[in-house]
């Protein structure tokens, strides 16, 4: 009976070496496309075009505004609050998604080193991690000691490094790109060993996770409770309980120096169930594939990012054919000494699926979950993604299961398949990866500023602070208010963040609307007014020879005790009854 090895191979630094190189030419290729146009678009800390150039969506926009105001405050607890951005709706940086893994170490070196942006390191970091955790995953098949079983063991790790559900996150959620977490964690639980190093190993990595993204925390700590599980039914000891203690507290303490818990309301969200995974995700080819036709689905914001790629759901194929013809290879046996493994990433794909899962583009509701079970499922209601850790389980238990049965003295034959296979998943994605150079190394180094008229400079010497009223979550004009403010070293309200107190929200909406209505406004504050209500608000309370409400780049704002102070002849002076506003300047009624 073939079984994998009780403890993980080490492969060379070299073999690393060679995997890493796979993986950060995936990240190139996918932004570059060469190396040098990838380091000037991308990775040079002083390139932010590309984060803020727009074909990314707002996501991007977010993490520099986040970090930009974070790196430049000093510091608070928990040491990852973000009190200028936001000021009274403000947060951390943990629901800015800025990492705080990089974040909080940099912020602590500002003084020696200025960094604009570091996502273009985290990202060649997580193609490089991708690749290098793939290919020890497969290296566990015991292939690698030839020439042929490491060129075989570098196929795998490009077929991990070219994964969808990895390179969609770099268009956007680039801390979920961080899905080498997930890698390590199946490392640790695919391999067996008593030393001291497990649970160290093990503490480490949840540590990490949980300065990078929460929805990846969840994931690991629920492979780390599974080996646990196995290893403590395996081995009842004492140092279990201690690791079952220590594990999750420095998850919680990690948690805590990124801010998670500074906000009080908010967390979950309605529509748990909109977003769960489609139960044809793996072959639907909708958003990467370019060879196979695409399947129908509900297509909503997490839709296509779950494809496997040709070449990884051609693996699953023949590794399904090897498991039916060899059947001494020990399947049985190591699915049964990991049952709680199994147990885990079922679970966890089970939660993707939600209770309405979707098929072919139907929708099939099983049962009405009570809503206090809503609301919880709503902390992950981008439920899909809890797939990941049974397709990534499934991807390497598939190699080292083919790897296993082709054996070292067959090595040759192991790499002409892995090769082809890494070719096939590369035609497959190529097209949709080339299509990142759109999104990116067209745009400038430098994104010329939303706001340019020179008024603007004027104003941000005057004022220390600018409020978008009525306040809101990415409400209107808050890139274009944000990023003037933190040009001119303001506080704003204007924000974006992935979680927001709604009730925090709505104090400051009665709180602004009061002082606009009764000229009670705050000493050095702009006001960009976003609504009708608003600016009938702020007319109504401000004298008019002191306050002038202009028109200035599409924004409407009130400048507060301007007085006789000169105003550029171009700009509109705004008066009853506010017609002719261009599209887009206000809108008609409080969002």
């Amino acid at each position: 009976m073939t079984t994998v090895p009780s403890r993980p191979a080490h492969p060379g630094p070299g073999l690393m070496l060679a995997a890493a190189a796979i993986g950060a030419a995936v990240v190139v290729l996918s932004f570059g496309p060469t190396p040098l146009a990838f380091w000037e678009g991308v990775l040079r800390p002083s390139s932010t075009g590309w984060m803020l150039a727009g074909p990314m969506g707002p996501d991007p926009v977010q993490y520099w505004l986040g970090w930009s105001w974070f790196r430049r405050d000093g510091w608070h607890l928990p040491p990852g609050a973000n009190p200028d951005y936001g000021l009274e709706i403000a947060s951390t940086i943990f629901y800015a998604d800025i990492i705080p893994l990089i974040a909080l170490p940099l912020k602590a070196l500002s003084g020696l080193v200025t960094v604009e942006q570091y996502w273009g390191a985290w990202l060649l970091f997580c193609g490089m991690a991708q690749a290098v955790l793939g290919m020890r995953l497969a290296a566990l098949s015991g292939i690698g000691a030839s020439l042929a079983g490491r060129a075989a063991l570098l196929g795998a790790a490009a077929i991990f490094a070219l994964q969808p559900m990895m390179l969609m996150r770099m268009a956007g959620h680039l801390a979920l790109a961080g899905q080498w977490t997930i890698l390590a964690a199946l490392l640790l639980c695919f391999t067996d060993g008593h030393s001291f190093r497990r649970p160290l190993g093990w503490a480490a990595l949840v540590l990490a996770t949980s300065l990078v993204h929460s929805y990846l925390l969840v994931m690991v700590g629920a492979l780390w409770g599974a080996d646990w599980l196995r290893r403590t039914i395996a081995e009842p000891a004492a140092r279990r309980l201690v690791e079952a203690l220590a594990v999750p507290a420095l998850a919680l303490f990690g948690l805590w120096m990124a801010g998670f818990f500074a906000l009080r309301a908010g967390h979950d969200a309605a529509g748990y169930g909109e977003l769960g995974f489609n139960l044809l995700a793996w072959i639907d080819s909708t958003l990467w594939g370019s060879i196979i036709p695409p399947v129908p689905d509900l297509r909503h914001g997490e839709s296509g990012s779950d494809y496997l790629g040709l070449g990884g759901i051609a693996l699953i194929l023949i590794a399904l054919g090897v498991a039916l013809v060899w059947r001494d290879l020990g399947v049985g046996a190591a699915l049964g000494r990991r049952w709680p493994l199994v147990l885990a990433v079922l679970a966890m794909a089970a939660f993707a699926a939600t209770h309405q899962p979707s098929l072919a583009g139907v929708r099939i509701r099983l049962f009405d979950p009570p809503h206090w079970m809503l609301e919880l499922a709503g902390f992950l209601r981008a439920s899909t993604r809890l797939a990941w850790p049974l397709a990534y389980a499934l991807l390497a238990a598939c190699s080292i299961l083919i790897l296993r049965a082709i054996g070292p003295r067959r090595a040759g034959l192991a790499a002409a398949l892995f090769a082809s296979l890494a070719t096939l998943q590369l035609a497959d994605l190529l097209p949709s990866i080339r299509h990142y150079e759109s999104l990116v190394i067209k745009q400038p180094r430098i994104q010329p500023e939303r706001l340019p008229d020179p008024f603007w400079d004027t104003l941000g010497a005057a004022y220390g602070r600018i409020r978008a009223v009525p306040a809101a979550d990415r409400g209107l004009h808050w890139e274009s208010t944000a990023r003037f403010a933190i040009r001119h070293g303001m506080t704003t309200d204007a924000v974006y963040l992935a979680r927001i107190d709604p009730t925090r929200i709505a104090e400051l909406r009665r709180k602004v609307a009061a002082q606009l209505f009764t000229g009670a406004r705050e000493p050095g504050t702009l006001y960009v007014l976003r609504d009708r209500d608003s600016l009938i608000r702020a007319d109504f309370g401000r004298d008019r020879g002191r306050d002038p409400m202009l028109l200035i780049d599409g924004l409407v704002v009130l400048v507060p005790g301007w007085g006789d102070r000169p105003i550029p002849a171009h700009l509109r002076r705004l008066m009853p009854p506010f017609d002719g506003l261009p599209e887009g300047t206000i809108t008609e009624g409080t969002r």
